[in-house]
């Protein structure tokens, strides 16, 4: 289980008691699970670092997207040196984060600790496009490449006395016995986008505070419904996650559209 990490002021007053007692309180109430996933979901860049041939730490500036079950993918190019890094020395790390107004130091963060390889599957190729369209006139250059970045654990700090220290199993997506909703994937985004456009924009307006817009779905796993809107995205946990069947995804999006239409 993952362990919180309190950065607390130091007691000698009592406002600085008082505030102690509310982080303490708050840590104890935050669902850190959730919040790293949707991190992990609906950042679309980050920072990676890599390891040199001096074995010094080298970051650089990458687009994001994630596999079905939460691991990140990335496309680079061999002729960075980041992906020459990654070549000798497949350890990485991967920092993402909702940079908003202010302090940037007072917005979400997760470190990812994990190794990076190169990967040809379909879907994490698919799942990385529609999140990054414009990426697609460059994709089949020989050069580049889509790595899968397999996470061992992280760190998250979620606001003042938020740093939890996370396992891997805790953040990624359990795919056992969801083998269905994996193949069917793809064909429930497009079935989404084509036939229920309305839903995806109640999905974004009324449960998740979004504005209005053509929202579009840019994938769908057993956790929830990841969404895009030009730039912006958004992630739609799901209540409870979906059981392996097609039938079972469709009851609770179905559930979820009520859910929308029922808010005021």
């Amino acid at each position: 289980m993952s362990e919180p990490d309190r950065h607390l002021p130091p007691a000698g007053d009592a406002g600085a008691q008082t505030a102690m007692k509310a982080a303490a309180a708050s840590a104890t109430s935050f669902d850190q699970i959730g919040a790293a996933k949707t991190l992990l979901r609906s950042t679309r860049y980050g920072a990676l670092g890599s390891l040199d041939a001096e074995n010094a730490p080298y970051t650089s500036l990458v687009n994001v997207a994630t596999d079905v079950d939460g691991a990140p993918v990335i496309l680079i190019s061999r002729l960075a040196l980041h992906t020459k890094n990654i070549l000798r020395d497949s350890r990485v790390s991967l920092m993402l984060s909702h940079v908003g107004g202010g302090d940037p130091s007072a917005h979400p963060r997760i470190s990812i600790k994990g190794r990076a390889s190169l990967t040809t599957d379909d879907n994490a190729r698919r799942r990385f496009l529609a999140r990054h369209p414009a990426s697609a006139g460059y994709s089949t250059f020989a050069d580049f490449g889509f790595y899968r970045i397999e996470p061992e654990s992280a760190h998250l700090v979620a606001g003042f006395g938020r740093i939890y220290s996370l396992k891997a199993a805790e953040f990624m997506t359990d795919l056992t016995g969801a083998g269905a909703i994996v193949a069917g994937e793809a064909g429930a985004v497009a079935h989404m986008n084509e036939d229920h456009a309305d839903a995806l924009e109640l999905y974004a307006v009324k449960l998740l505070g979004q504005e209005p817009g053509a929202w579009q779905a840019t994938g769908i796993d057993p956790d929830g419904l990841d969404m895009m809107l030009g730039d912006t995205t958004a992630r739609l946990p799901f209540p409870k996650p979906a059981e392996g069947t097609g039938l079972s995804l469709r009851g609770v999006l179905k559930d979820l559209a009520q859910e929308a239409r029922r808010v005021a």
